[in-house]
């Protein structure tokens, strides 16, 4: 009978488990998070900046057709210039004058030359 109480406490002792994690394995998760943003961050800034550059490029071809048609329908020359008030406002062709996503700043200049972006060394080009 004592045996069997011995046997019975020494069974009862290693199945209790402190629960909570180790500093090992805190240390392992926090490494393999790591490891997964300095993946995934450099993949987002090129997203973000390959995303600037297509809208940049959309307003400068919405910038084009507002100047081709304002040339039509004004009866302009290929040499004249279109002012901001003659594309953009609530009536115009344009509601409201775009900006670059990216901070660049657009030049419209004449009819027969296309609008620029002050970023276009970052390929924000027609």
């Amino acid at each position: 009978m004592y045996e069997r109480n011995n046997l019975m406490k020494i069974q009862s002792v290693k199945t209790v488990k402190n629960s909570g994690f180790t500093l090992v394995e805190i240390m392992i998760v926090v490494a393999i998070i790591a490891l997964l943003a300095a993946i995934a961050i450099p993949n987002f800034v090129k997203a973000r900046t390959a995303s600037q550059k297509s809208a940049c490029i959309a307003n400068l071809k919405q910038i084009e057709g507002a100047k081709a048609t304002w040339a039509l329908e004004a009866h302009k020359t290929a040499a004249d210039s279109p002012a901001d008030t003659d594309l953009f406002g609530t009536s115009l062709y344009i509601s409201a004058k775009p900006g670059c996503p990216a901070s660049g700043v657009y030049t419209i200049d004449k009819v027969d030359t296309k609008p620029s972006c002050t970023m276009s060394t970052e390929g924000h080009t027609l």
